[in-house]
């Protein structure tokens, strides 16, 4: 039996959630599970405002139970270990890193769905951040999509859930999942069904460009775990139709693709209407110094854990080709690349604007390849039925502005095409990074203009860290030289094993 299952043994454990109606409306938070935990400061910023509990009633956070195996670890194996997985952490009390599933201690049941999903050890994340996120404290975790962060905090979130108040009418959601895009809202869901069935945890997905019908029936039943978009969500908010007041597990995943997007004021006018003394999850791919600023406002005395290095680097997996082109050139570049690469394997072809994508798809299907797009203004049902085409090779060439930049989990896409270079290098890696996944190699080609010569010297870092070749035209471009004159570039020793080695220029 699992040290955190108290769910399955002691039923009279769950308090009756009707005597704790109305609590808390006095406080502005609502709620009416809560911690008087303390909470400290954030690296030294400005002490939160002093939290008024008075009235909220108490509820579990804690529930890390170290193994005897992770604490007979040394502090010199605690070091060995996280140097050989890349774990940098920060933070007071920090707890050791577990080793395998057992050492965590999750419910059977959980586990269950863990060997059944064919894990075989925790990733460096799930390794550090679990007791971490089981012993109720804040989080910042930062690592590249793919390392398996939803893991990360769906497991502690189940747990979390089994140790509340079961759900009355009315309650809103104990877990409160906040994505950036409605393709990551709704992986992150089909991870949540799959662990959290077996504990009879209901979840719903909040997100726009679809029916609000079926989703107020989800939250009108009552849901324990809503994983949103945040426009939507404060649409269903400012309705009625659900609220915040039972959340005590926050997580805000991709942060920085969020502050990409715009989303800050929704951020801060959701988390405002949660009860302060919350557990806050945060994980982002990067930490810009906006990232950070968010942060600050948001968590108190949390852990910081980092997987790999927190410069900016690309997946060394990948070969990265970079060609200096003029605008009018990009087209007939494009199709002498597909000419040459198209073997039947999944092409990403990435846009910077929703008209530039439709007007690209158009010309490669008149030219007779078989090309979809998807982009922000295409209706759910259109994109879902795109993403379908795409997994299943029907059409093996998707056009895409950034909403699939990240989130988006197709395991075998070969190739990806920078025709428009983004407006970050945190970007570029992270539209790369959509190939070279689980282990395999991947290829990525990137078209750069003069317009985006003011990124030159960070892609050189990049690409020189990774172990790529600069070619000339990029490394003048880099020292701050004009660009040369159009026609020059191309992707020059792209030969091996690549369309029979034909030269690309």
């Amino acid at each position: 039996m699992s040290r955190y299952d108290s769910r399955s043994t002691d039923p009279t454990s769950y308090r009756d959630r009707r005597s704790d109606s109305g609590i808390g409306a006095s406080t502005g938070y609502g709620g009416s599970v809560g911690s008087s935990s303390s909470r400290g400061d954030y690296d030294g910023a400005e002490l939160p405002r002093k939290l008024d509990l008075d009235g909220l009633t108490h509820f579990e956070k804690n529930f890390y139970r170290e193994s005897p195996a992770v604490a007979a670890m040394s502090e010199e194996e605690v070091d060995e270990y996280r140097l050989r997985r890349e774990i940098t952490v920060e933070g007071r009390d920090i707890p050791k890193p577990v080793k395998s599933f057992d050492d965590i201690g999750f419910p059977d049941y959980v586990l269950q769905e863990v060997t059944k999903a064919g894990f075989v050890e925790p990733t460096p994340i799930q390794s550090q951040g679990w007791p971490m996120a089981l012993k109720g404290r804040d989080l910042i975790g930062i690592a590249e999509t793919g390392s398996g962060k939803t893991l990360a905090y769906l497991l502690p979130a189940i747990v979390h859930v089994n140790a509340q108040p079961i759900l009355a009418p009315g309650d809103g959601p104990i877990v409160l999942i906040l994505a950036p895009t409605r393709e990551l809202a709704v992986q992150i869901q089909q991870e949540a069904t799959k662990f959290g069935a077996s504990s009879k945890i209901k979840n719903t997905c909040i997100y726009g460009g679809v029916p609000k019908g079926p989703q107020v029936r989800d939250l009108q039943k009552g849901v324990e775990i809503v994983i949103a978009t945040p426009g939507r969500l404060i649409d269903m908010l400012e309705s009625n139709h659900t609220n915040l007041r039972r959340v005590t597990y926050l997580v805000l995943d991709e942060a920085d693709r969020m502050l990409d997007m715009g989303f800050d004021p929704q951020i801060r006018k959701i988390v405002n209407q949660i009860r302060p003394d919350r557990q806050t999850l945060y994980w982002s791919a990067t930490w810009p110094k906006e990232v950070e600023q968010l942060a600050r406002k948001f968590l108190y005395n949390p852990y910081k854990v980092i997987i790999g290095s927190p410069d900016l680097k690309a997946n060394h997996a990948i070969r990265q080709y970079v060609d200096i082109v003029s605008e009018n050139q990009k087209y007939n570049k494009l199709v002498k690349l597909l000419e040459d690469i198209m073997d039947g394997s999944r092409i990403l072809i990435f846009m910077d604007t929703k008209k530039g994508c439709d007007h690209v798809t158009r010309q490669l299907r008149m030219d007779g390849w078989p090309a979809l797009s998807i982009h922000g203004d295409k209706s759910q049902a259109e994109r879902d039925w795109v993403l379908s085409e795409f997994k299943s090779g029907k059409s093996p060439i998707m056009t895409a502005t950034d909403v699939a930049a990240r989130g988006l989990d197709v395991k075998d896409i070969k190739y990806v095409i920078n025709y428009d270079f983004p407006g970050s290098l945190e970007d570029y890696v992270h539209r790369i990074g959509r190939t070279g996944r689980a282990g395999a190699k991947g290829t990525a080609y990137t078209f750069f203009t003069a317009a985006n010569a003011r990124f030159a010297k960070e892609l050189i870092t990049v690409l020189e860290e990774a172990g790529q070749k600069v070619s000339p035209e990029l490394a003048t471009m880099g020292r701050g030289a004009p660009p040369p004159p159009s026609g020059h570039g191309g992707f020059r020793d792209r030969g091996r094993g690549y369309g029979g080695g034909r030269t690309w220029s």
